[in-house]
């Protein structure tokens, strides 16, 4: 008797469509192709997360916080930039990043003392610095 074949897995983009349907979101979308392009592997080490984030991500299961990884993926990927109170044009997902530095005042840096204030007098700023 023979074993049926297994079925080939679902290439990412192919899954993001399964799970989104026809609201996949254009930076989802480019999250999966690019996931596509290298491995999934590669694109949660470009975004600074976790495999598994991504494959929550383009499965429309991850229960974290959705805009984070948007920022992430559209400055990492689609070049998405914002005016910085401090350092002017800057990749979204940097921006991100200084705003979860700036979360705790770092008297020993001058740079992150910066950044605190910019960052607390902030528009982007949701409020978890006050």
């Amino acid at each position: 008797m023979t074993k049926a074949p297994k079925p080939a897995p679902l290439m990412p983009l192919d899954r993001a469509k399964a799970a989104w349907g026809d609201k996949l979101p254009d930076w989802v979308e480019r999250l999966a192709v690019e996931c596509g392009r290298s491995s999934q592997s590669k694109v949660a080490s470009a975004l600074d997360r976790s495999a598994t984030m991504v494959s929550q991500v383009l499965s429309k299961s991850y229960p974290g916080d959705m805009a984070a990884i948007e920022d992430r993926v559209r400055g990492i990927y689609m070049d998405k930039t914002v005016i910085c109170p401090a350092l002017g044009d800057l990749p979204t997902q940097e921006c991100q990043d200084w705003r979860n530095k700036a979360r705790v005042f770092a008297l020993g840096n001058p740079m992150r003392v910066r950044m605190y204030r910019a960052c607390l007098s902030c528009p982007r700023n949701q409020g978890d610095l006050k």
